[in-house]
């Protein structure tokens, strides 16, 4: 195979690969203007080589497909996807071949909203139907998502049969504070707003779609019964005077001129725009040269979409600082000489973490290129070392914390480097969410939306402060009745009486989760003695291994957690364990696995009976299971466990085990 065909089979792949990560898992791994730039090489290489063209090719089918768990619409006109140019000459090169096909054409130049696009069926002006795109000749029916959505109208203003097309976005603004809420909850965050609209609106409960706050812009009349048009820019008169939200920048051209006009006014205007687009459409605006020009299996022949190429500008480093997020993470950021790209001013980048900034070699007084990936966020891209004068200075990351003073700490194998103070201002946030939570002190109703009006109205400034809250306090906090605020003390006073386990897991030390409390809970009569415990002492109890040891002994010996346990102590927190100490051993060096319900037991439940009396209970089965403990509607770990030979229980024969 010579080397051209080798990378038209790797390009195919590698598009493949991306396309479903991009379209199917709202999870993309590089840059659209690096997807993009993969397909026209692909593209360029079936220029040269059409005999080589299959029907599998990405070039020939939509990048999408049809998730199980929503039920298939075959769309009655089929969404189809638009052919990209890069740049004025080939829009000229698009004018040309149009000209071509038929005479005096005119255009329609819209913004490309840059988010997921959707039918929406109308019959006798009511709202029935709404599909996603799918591969664009089936899509999901999403109807009940998208009637979360306030711009899609349930009822026209006429009584009519139509199916239109929109595309479903996330505004900046709400895409921001979606990612800080998940932050902050631990969760992956989106890479961008074009993902977590997609990810958002292929939600299987509909209160998650409502709660995300997406909106649409229509763009296109699929088809209508009774209603004839002779333009593209009439039928978006048209669907405005039905209520829809048509795409808000619409301009129609007379030339090739004016077009590249239209092309440059909306890239000036790209970065003040509160939603993201990914380029400019052009459209022939006369339908009925539209049925002249025709269309190809994907793309219609009477369109391009214009993409923008990643906007670069130079720049001053004036300055490295560190931001310190609500996790704790210490960010590297980039002071920079303001300078405008794409839009908007940017005097400031993330430069991410400690390696990235070594790896460009980024140092305090360097000239850069900047630009904003995805149009979105600004980032270094290249130092340019030729502008250096000697002057300028290797930047080093903090060894302590600028907020709060607490030790930072870059743990082997992470690029982040951290804060380790339980008290600092900068993620007191994050470390209230967790130590009101579940498995936490498990204080109900004491969730991030109520957490955030107490900080914001400066009732708490640290952990400790949960517990001198009072009743006019909590009361006086929106959507606070006289009965949520006793019921939210209540459950703050009943967190006062947990054993010294839940307390341990609140306070979000690195690597202990809940099951390590307890180990520590049955080892040690209450806080006091974990403090005193040395990392030596740690590393003799056989399940706290070397790291977790010496979490353990840095967060217990740091004069934040000593102030705050003294404070916690003071508002009457329990500290004392209240887990019986182990004296039975019977399950000593067993390994239980559990699979399928339990007939009186719970999962919980069960676990504990075995960890009481010093067996280990597992997620997976191995030659190193003593017991599968199984119940109904066991699964795979069962037929593991019958290959294996391992021995099998029910919950009777577990039972005369305790016994």
């Amino acid at each position: 195979m010579d080397k051209t065909k080798k990378r038209y089979e790797e390009l195919k792949s590698l598009i493949e690969y991306h396309s479903n990560l991009y379209y199917n898992n709202d999870a993309p791994e590089i840059s659209d203007f690096e997807y993009d730039m993969l397909m026209l090489e692909l593209k360029n290489i079936e220029k040269e080589h059409p005999d080589w063209v299959t029907s599998d090719s990405p070039t020939q089918h939509v990048g999408g497909s049809v998730d199980t768990h929503f039920a298939e619409v075959v769309h009655k006109v089929p969404l189809q996807s638009l052919q990209d140019v890069f740049s004025t000459d080939d829009v000229v090169a698009f004018e040309e071949r149009i000209k071509k096909a038929v005479p005096n054409p005119e255009y329609v130049v819209e913004t490309k909203i840059d988010g997921l696009s959707v039918s929406l069926e109308y019959e006798k002006g009511v709202f029935v139907r709404g599909a996603t795109r799918g591969d664009g000749l089936v899509g999901e029916d999403v109807t009940l998502n998208l009637k979360t959505i306030k711009n899609i109208p349930h009822k026209l203003k006429e009584d009519v049969n139509i199916i239109v097309r929109g595309e479903v976005f996330m505004s900046k603004k709400d895409f921001e504070k979606l990612n800080e809420e998940r932050e902050v909850l631990g969760e992956k965050l989106f890479a961008n707003p074009r993902n977590a609209a997609a990810g958002s609106l292929r939600q299987l409960d509909p209160k998650v779609t409502e709660e995300r706050n997406l909106d649409i812009y229509i763009f296109n009349v699929q088809k209508s019964e009774n209603i004839t048009f002779s333009s593209h820019f009439e039928s978006l008169h048209y669907m405005k005077k039905l209520g829809f939200n048509v795409n808000p920048y619409v301009k129609k051209c007379t030339n090739i001129k004016e077009v590249l006009s239209a092309i440059d006014e909306i890239g000036e205007m790209r970065g003040d725009l509160t939603f993201d687009i990914d380029g400019a459409v052009v459209k022939v605006d006369s339908l009925i040269q539209r049925e002249e020009i025709g269309v190809t299996t994907k793309t219609p022949k009477w369109a391009v979409a214009y993409k923008y190429p990643p906007e670069k500008k130079e720049t001053i480093v004036t300055d490295i600082t560190v931001q310190v997020g609500r996790t704790g993470a210490i960010t590297p950021m980039a002071i920079l000489e303001p300078v405008r790209v794409a839009g908007s001013t940017i005097s400031k980048t993330t430069l991410h973490n400690e390696d990235f900034v070594k790896e460009k070699d980024i140092r305090i007084g360097d000239h850069v290129l900047i630009q904003k990936a995805g149009d979105v966020i600004p980032e270094v891209v290249e130092v340019l070392k030729e502008k250096r004068t000697g002057n300028e200075k290797v930047f080093e990351m903090p060894k302590k914390c600028p907020v709060c003073g607490a030790d930072t700490i870059r743990e082997e194998g992470e690029a982040v480097t951290r804060c380790t103070g339980i008290e600092c201002p900068a993620m007191l946030f994050r470390s209230l969410v967790h130590f009101a939570s579940r498995d936490a002190m498990d204080i109900e109703g004491l969730g991030p939306a109520i957490i955030e009006q107490l900080l914001d109205k400066k009732l708490i400034s640290n952990i400790a402060d949960i517990y001198s809250l009072t009743f006019q306090d909590i009361v006086g906090l929106e959507r606070m009745g006289e009965k949520s605020a006793n019921n939210l003390l209540n459950a703050i006073y009943k967190s006062k009486e947990n054993s010294i386990e839940k307390l341990i897991n609140s306070f979000g030390i690195r690597h202990i989760g809940l099951k390590s409390a307890k180990i520590l809970a049955k080892t040690y009569n209450n806080i006091e003695e974990i403090q005193k415990a040395s990392f030596e002492e740690l590393c003799a109890i056989p399940e706290i291994g070397e790291i977790m040891a010496a979490s353990i002994a840095k967060f217990f010996e740091s004069s934040q957690t000593v102030d705050l346990l003294e404070k916690l102590k003071e508002r009457g927190v329990n500290m004392e364990s209240k887990i019986e100490k182990n004296t039975d051993h019977r399950f000593e060096g067993m390994t239980f696995v559990l699979t399928g319900t339990l007939p009186t037991l719970s999962r919980n439940e069960a676990t504990e009976m075995i960890e009481a009396r010093g067996g280990k209970a597992s997620g997976s089965v191995s030659k190193k299971t003593t017991y599968v403990l199984a119940g109904e509607d066991a699964g795979s770990k069962l037929t593991k466990a019958q290959e294996l030979g391992i021995t099998i229980i029910d919950e009777a024969a577990f039972l005369k085990m305790l016994q």
